[in-house]
């Protein structure tokens, strides 16, 4: 085994801050139904979130696998290409967090690792089959897959609750929505933490320090560790669109949302997706607006989020691939 140098140092350390600002970039996505709906203040909400993302986080590592050997070759993902993907992830991440865009901190990562990989080894330094199955395909289905569970959950909770007081419905799913977001966090942390697993991983296999990609249990704890003070740190820009700029949301719509999106994240999570809890919880949140009528979903803010996701995929790209391009300019390899 190499001695440990100061670039991994750097990886690792940037790779932690990642998990960090994906954290308070990406708690709102677990949170904000619970907030706006008033069933939980925004301190308490944030604390759970950030207690069942480090347990999440703990459970799995079928996404961190994908991560670590699905997406590129291993032994060209240099700590220099690492490093890179890194950059442009956090990038993306800081821009649309400080515009309140609920974008996706796992395409971020993901456009970044193949951006830099692109420029420092070609176009066949890319698996394109598990790019093309676990990250463009959930891509698209997986907010879809919200919309039409958040749609069809909510009919199901209209129709099965007809007859019943409004008041007496809203009492229910105040306690009920509690346990939704509590499953949203956890879900959250069960695929959100495992990208930065599997990006130190693929650093320390390329570099010789690890000889398999096997997550280590250093990296799952300190990983984890990091989400959750990420999380506890809040994402209130993110909160106020997510939970107030898309629909007018009631504890019953919050617990349909939420209840949605977990499912579809812990579907995810057990066959190695590195989806995007944002996608996930918006198709959801659009889904249950639209059980109501369509004019309940402010569609001007989708369009809006829907360019985001759009982007984000080249647009980390693009900056890891420069990022990268100016470390090999100075040297690098």
């Amino acid at each position: 085994m190499p001695e440990v140098g100061l670039l991994i140092v750097l990886v690792v350390t940037l790779a932690l801050s990642f998990d960090y600002i994906n954290g308070f970039h990406d708690s709102a996505n677990a949170i904000a139904t619970v907030v706006s709906t008033r069933v939980l203040s925004p301190r308490v909400a944030i604390l759970m979130a950030a207690v069942l993302n480090f347990v999440g986080a703990l459970v799995s590592t079928n996404v961190a696998q994908t991560v670590a050997k699905g997406l590129v070759r291993p032994s060209d993902a240099t700590q220099w290409v690492v490093l890179a993907a890194i950059v442009g992830a956090i990038v993306w991440d800081l821009v649309t967090w400080r515009y309140g865009i609920p974008s996706s901190s796992s395409h971020a990562l993901v456009g970044g690792l193949v951006g830099a990989a692109v420029v420092h080894g070609g176009m066949g330094v890319v698996l394109w089959k598990g790019l093309w199955e676990k990250v463009v395909v959930p891509l698209v289905a997986s907010p879809l897959a919200g919309f039409v569970m958040g749609f069809v959950l909510m009919l199901l909770i209209f129709w099965a609750l007809a007859g019943v007081q409004p008041g007496k419905v809203s009492g229910w799913f105040r306690h009920l929505q509690v346990i939704s977001a509590a499953s949203m966090a956890f879900s959250h942390g069960l695929n959100d933490a495992q990208k930065s697993m599997g990006i130190i991983t693929l650093a320390l296999v390329s570099e010789g320090y690890l000889a398999k990609p096997v997550i280590p249990l250093w990296v799952i704890l300190c990983c984890a560790t990091m989400m959750a003070l990420g999380t506890s740190a809040g994402g209130y820009r993110i909160i106020k669109t997510m939970g107030h700029r898309i629909i007018r949301l009631e504890p019953v719509h919050g617990f349909a949302a939420e209840t949605s999106a977990s499912l579809v994240l812990m579907t995810s999570s057990h066959f190695g997706m590195p989806v995007s809890t944002t996608h996930v919880i918006s198709g959801a949140i659009f889904g249950v607006g639209a059980s109501k009528r369509l004019s309940a979903v402010r569609w001007g803010v989708a369009q809006s989020m829907v360019v985001a996701w759009i982007l984000t995929l080249p647009a980390s790209a693009t900056v890891a691939g420069i990022t990268y391009a100016i470390f090999r300019t100075c040297g690098a390899r």
